[in-house]
């Protein structure tokens, strides 16, 4: 066993983005699980495939392109001091982040199985409330992110501060659901 945790360990390290592949992977259906359990879920009735969800699109999309954003960023602001660390925090809030939830929002509507229009109408409706809230959080996080942590372990900090993240995604994502379920609900009665 300690032979096969060696060898995943070195194949992390010489990849890095697979690190952050499966910390995101982990990571963000697992935030899902704590949303839907604090929404009043129980193991009989999660919605296993949404979690499903999360763990493809944190894992195959996110920890991807967050792994690029930090290279491309390194390359351009290199060093890790107080100044360069929140340069790259606010410049990342101003172009990574809105791409990232613009993304987000959309693919997670296609990995729901709706059609591009109501994509399109979920990222107009969520993206800039989301932002907003998320302006407030991730400056801070990654300032430190980008002072403190080693660049190889960057986005797996990313994917551990997003456990709480992600609820809040997750629960903007659900808002959708619960409302088309009251609306036919309503339309029933």
């Amino acid at each position: 066993m300690v032979a096969v945790l060696s060898r995943i360990l070195a194949f992390t390290n010489r990849h890095p983005v697979v690190r952050g592949m499966l910390s995101y992977g982990t990571m963000w259906p697992t935030s899902c699980i704590i949303q839907q359990t604090i929404s009043g879920k129980t193991w009989e009735n999660y919605d296993w495939m949404h979690a499903f969800r999360f763990s493809l699109y944190g894992g195959l999309f996110t920890a991807p392109t967050l792994y690029a954003w930090i290279r491309v960023s390194t390359m351009i602001w290199p060093g890790a001091n107080l100044r360069t660390a929140i340069t790259k925090a606010v410049v990342e809030q101003f172009t990574y982040g809105p791409a990232a939830l613009v993304c987000f929002f959309f693919g997670m509507s296609l990995l729901e199985g709706k059609g591009i229009n109501e994509a399109k109408q979920e990222v107009a409706a969520k993206v800039f409330p989301t932002w907003k809230v998320g302006v407030c959080v991730w400056p801070i996080l990654q300032t430190i992110n980008f002072c403190y942590i080693a660049e190889k372990n960057r986005v797996p900090y990313v994917s551990a501060c997003s456990l709480v993240w992600c609820c809040f995604l997750s629960y903007m994502q659900q808002l959708e659901i619960e409302k088309r379920k009251l609306k036919l609900s309503n339309i029933q009665n």
